[in-house]
Order: structure tokens, then sequence, then C-alpha cells
């Protein structure tokens, strides 16, 4: 039986940065993996979305070129170069990781784990033991119970990228962040896409009026898009509504959500929550001692930056440099589309839910040179601050590179900085970050 300091279960992006974390921290370190390195996220998550994405930009910018003299022949798509592209691009993520586990001298084990007892399970015939475990094992598709959908052929976001011809016909049962960034990558591509949302509304988490240009952004796209709506029941090649209307599809993709993977720690009968996800205190530890959770199995943001986070958290905490955990409000909350939304804090709602007297400001793209002059004048900056101290609460940023705008909001927060700092700091000219800095004072002024 091997034996480490820290053995975690999952090489995810919560995994894989955790292990990273301990060997730099001195431990030794062992990793198992049941699939893929990189987890769903860098597999069939994140990484292969925003590659699919990037296609589409790359047909859109053409097609804008062609309305201001500058006309790119398009008239054939290549789709198995796309996928190939994609496939390296994910390759190259997959080699880094590796390259990084052998360089720290991380043990790397491909193979499904079972537990035996205490910090001890099996792997490949073999027992592997930790003085600490981090369980870092991801999450699953979930499948609503939609009758019918047992017995016809369908995709989920894990088996999404496998798919090697394009689709004619599109139907994504869900309207939540992953559902809309897929139809953004689809659809420039020539798919006719048909998003069905039963909710009220698509993209429910978001700003409204984010919602509403991506809503607009859709429609100019071609996207159909049903929200409110009951199905029926779904059959091969068509899903039938409450109403009797039927919508026929090629490819079908249940993008509903995921549910935390969560049988080892059944298995090794931790506390869950009433929501079915692991049980952790402030520093990650689950109801077992010396065994912890990061990531998608333990409440929060599904997000990989924050399971990441988490990972060096727990990792620190294991050496005894505990830090307080993920702050919520400075997470960064992503919707990669044409144009980006991306926001984090609080909205002016939930500020005033909260007590906090504030004050808003909200410019759109359109008074900024660099967006008027790139042609992405389409979108907004704003800004909730708490008004007596100007202490920033939340922004929403809708257009290009949005999330990495956004960014430097975040630092400031965290900074326990004010806008005042913003008011006061030299932005380069011509930029769109200028556009933070006009917003931040609007907001002085008001």
């Amino acid at each position: 039986m091997s034996q480490c300091d820290i053995l975690i279960i999952g090489a995810g992006p919560g995994g894989y940065v955790a292990a990273e974390e301990a060997a730099r921290l001195g431990k030794k370190v062992t990793v198992i993996e049941k699939n893929s390195i990189g987890g769903t996220c860098l597999n069939v998550g994140c990484i292969p979305s925003k590659a699919y994405l990037e296609h589409a930009h790359w047909l859109l910018a053409a097609k804008e070129a062609s309305h201001y003299g500058v006309t790119v022949l398009n008239d054939n798509l290549d789709f198995q170069k796309l996928v190939a592209r994609k496939d390296q691009v994910v390759a190259t993520l997959q080699s880094g990781i590796q390259s990084s586990f052998k360089q720290l001298g991380i043990t790397y084990i491909e193979g499904e784990a079972a537990y035996i007892s205490d910090k001890t399970f099996q792997v490949n015939g073999e027992r592997v033991s930790g003085k600490s475990v981090i369980l870092a094992t991801g999450s699953h598709p979930f499948i609503p119970p939609i009758p019918g959908i047992n017995d016809v052929n369908y995709l989920t976001t894990d088996s999404f990228f496998n798919l090697k011809e394009l689709p004619q016909r599109l139907i994504i049962i869900g309207g939540g962040i992953i559902s809309v960034e897929l139809a953004f990558a689809m659809a420039p591509l020539g798919v006719n896409v048909t998003v069905i949302e039963v909710a009220p509304t698509i993209l429910a988490t978001e700003d409204d009026e984010a919602r509403s240009i991506i809503r607009e952004k859709m429609e100019q796209l071609g996207i159909t898009i049903l929200e409110g709506v009951s199905i029926d029941r779904v059959k091969e090649n068509a899903v039938i509504l409450a109403d009797g209307k039927s919508y026929s599809y090629d490819n079908l993709l249940v993008a509903t959500g995921r549910k935390p993977n969560i049988e080892l720690a059944q298995m090794m009968g931790l506390e869950l929550t009433e929501k079915g996800f692991i049980k952790v205190d402030n520093y990650y530890e689950s109801s077992q001692s010396g065994v912890y959770a990061i990531g998608d199995l333990i409440p929060g943001y599904m997000l990989a930056h924050v399971a990441s986070s988490e990972g060096i958290k727990a990792v620190r905490a294991i050496c005894r440099q505990a830090e307080e955990p993920v702050d919520n409000s400075s997470v960064p909350r992503s919707l990669f589309t044409m144009p980006e939304i991306a926001s984090f804090g609080l909205s002016e709602e939930e500020a005033v839910q909260q007590g906090y007297d504030i004050s808003v400001g909200q410019l759109p793209y359109v008074y900024n040179g660099r967006a008027i002059a790139s042609n992405s004048a389409k979108g907004f900056v704003k800004i909730v601050s708490e008004k007596r101290y100007h202490l920033l609460l939340g922004a929403v940023i809708v257009g290009p590179h949005a999330t990495d705008i956004l960014q430097s909001l975040i630092v400031l927060k965290d900074a326990e900085g004010t806008l005042d700092q913003l008011d006061k700091t030299i932005f380069a000219h011509p930029t769109i970050s200028e556009l933070v800095q006009e917003v931040a004072r609007l907001v002085l002024r008001s």
C-alpha cells in the first residue's frame, strides 16, 4: 500500500490546482482521476465551449466586416477542422497539467477510487492512503424526468463535444448559461438552434437589461427561444410541448444543470446538506476529520475558478496556513456570449434588501470611443456602490472582454478600496476600461 501526505480524488480545476499547491508546500501528493486529467472544465466544459465560441466569433466578425468594405470569402465550413482545433487546445492544456505534475513530483493515477476504510482507497487493484484526503470528484449532468427522454438518443454537456458532424437542427432543453453559450457557438455555424426553457425566462440569474441584450442577439442569430413552456414528451427527432406544438431535431441536448458526484462521500458516511452537497466547515473539512471537499461537491457556485480557490484554501488549512473561505461576493460570474456578460457581488435589489443605502451608476458602451471604433457599442457598465463611503458592492458589464475588465473592480473591492481610487487612477486611452472610470465618477456625483 502506498501512502502520501495528501490524497486528492479528482483532477479537475479543484483537484489539480490543490495538488500543485500542496506539492509547492512540500507535501507528498497523490492524485486519482477516473476520467481525463483536467476534469469537466477542460475536457467537456469551459475550454471546448470557448474554442467553439471563438470559431463562431470568427464567422460573425467576417460577416460584420463585409458591411464596411472588407469581404472575406466564406463559402465552405470544415467542421472537422474546428473539432480538431478544439481537441488540440484540450490536449495542449492536458499536457501542461501533466508536465506540472511531473515537475512537482506529484503521483498521478488514472483509475476509479473505491473506498476501503478511514482514508484508504483502492484503485487499479492497489491501495492508496493519505494522511489527509481532499474529495474533488465534481458533478454530472442533471436529467429531469421528461416523459420519453429515456427512449431517445440525447446529448448532455458531457457528450456534446464528441459530435463529429455539425447538426442541422439542434434543440437545447434548458436556458441557463451553458445552454445559451452553446446556442451562440452553434448558430453562426449554420445550425438551426431552438432553446426550450420551462422557467419563465432564460438566464434567470442575470441582470434584466443584460438578459434583454443577449435575447435580442440570439434572435438576430436566428435562434428560436421558447420560455415558460411545458414539455409534454420527447420522441425520436421531436420535442412535443403541452400546447401540442412539435419541434423537430437532428440532435437533442439536455443542459438543465449539474448534480454533485457524492458516491464516495456516501460510502464514507460524510454528512450531507439538505440539498445533497457535502457539508464542510470554513476550512473545507467535512464531518470526518482530515477529509476535505471542494468544488461542485459543496454548496456555492459551480465554477472552475471557485473550485481552484477552494482547493488552495483546503491545502493551506491542512498545512496550518488557514485562510478565510471563498467570499462569494467577490466571485466573477461570466457568460461568454457575444457580447459577454460579467458580474459580481450584489445587484441593486440585493443591496437594498441587505440594508445598504446605495448609489448606482450606468453608462452604455456607445459612450466609449474604443467601443465605437471597434464596432462593439452594444453593452453597458453598471456599478452598485454603498453611498456613504463609496464602497463597491457589485457590478455588471456587458460587452466584449467584459470578464477581463470586471477583474479590476474585484481587485479594488478585495483591497477594500473605494470608487475614489478609480476616479484618481489614470486609464489608458482609448480603452473600453475608461468607461469603468466614467461610471465610477457618475456614482460619485450622485
